[in-house]
């Protein structure tokens, strides 16, 4: 029987530092047989290893029309976020998944109009999903991209979405950050991201069908809080808003109950759940 608790070895082959705090790691799994096997679909999540210090649970960050690599991006934070910061390229890490459900992007997303929610390091979980997306642009209608963080300097990819709005993908993208945190040399948009997106929804055009169209929402719990009552004013169904959550994750496979919230598994039910399903969970996420 399979060791579920054994890692895959995946070596380092890039770093990027997106902001002071939040680094982008590309890594390549060693072995020819794990990177055969290594199928993932955007959404999904892994248990990424600084050996000796522990495991931390990161969405995959690539999406799978891009594969060949396992990106990871995260904010340093603790321990185990500490030591990954340590390592270099070519250095090793451990590698455990791909783990839970995935964004319903050919049962749901395909043929409707979707808006993508990032705030902060939540960016990072709707960028891969946004570049499944763009990868198969002719699938869907129209696409939106909003970002949001506190100040510029906390912006992850902040350069690259700014790109994407030039980039023949036929997307609209906004970033923002909050009033008050702007410098003269911020050339962007300025306001929370609640409001920045029913601002360019209502004054999308062609207009966004929200009636039918999809919404992504990532990021610090209070932007999500005050963003789903705004999709749901716009006309957006809350089976069709979508989240992922990470919930002390720990072993991944539904196995040591850390991450249960009721009678619900974050790591086997989710990490990917609707407004709807969310609003049925206990208050306790």
């Amino acid at each position: 029987m399979d060791n579920h608790y054994l890692p895959m070895m995946a070596e380092i082959r890039e770093i990027v530092d997106q902001t002071h705090d939040v680094r982008t790691l590309r890594l390549r799994l060693k072995s020819a047989d794990d990177i055969e096997s290594f199928r993932w679909q955007a959404g999904q999540f892994g248990l990424f290893s600084a050996f000796g210090e522990g495991e931390s649970t990161f969405c995959i960050g690539n999406p799978p029309t891009r594969p060949g690599h396992i990106e990871i991006t995260f904010k340093q934070a603790g321990r185990v976020t500490s030591a990954l910061r340590q390592l270099d390229v070519g250095d090793t890490i451990g590698v455990r998944g791909p783990y839970g459900n995935a964004f319903p992007i050919d049962d749901v997303f395909r043929g409707r109009d979707v808006v993508f929610v990032g705030g902060g390091i939540g960016i990072a979980p709707v960028r891969a999903v946004y570049l499944n997306c763009l990868d198969r642009r002719d699938e869907f209608g129209r696409l939106m991209i909003i970002g949001g963080a506190r100040t510029a300097d906390d912006f992850p990819f902040l350069d690259e979405t700014c790109a994407l709005a030039g980039a023949g993908h036929e997307v609209t993208v906004g970033v923002t950050i909050d009033p008050g945190r702007e410098s003269s040399n911020w050339p962007h948009r300025v306001g929370l991201v609640p409001d920045v997106l029913r601002e360019m929804v209502e004054q999308a055009s062609p207009a966004v069908n929200t009636a039918e169209a999809v919404a992504i929402v990532c990021g610090p719990p209070v932007m999500i809080k005050f963003t789903l009552p705004v999709l749901h004013s716009l006309g957006f169904a809350d089976e069709r808003v979508y989240t992922t959550l990470e919930n002390r994750m720990k072993c991944g496979i539904g196995k040591c109950g850390r991450c249960n919230v009721g009678s619900r598994y974050v790591c086997k039910d989710g990490p990917v759940f609707t407004a709807a399903e969310l609003h049925r969970l206990p208050n306790d996420l």
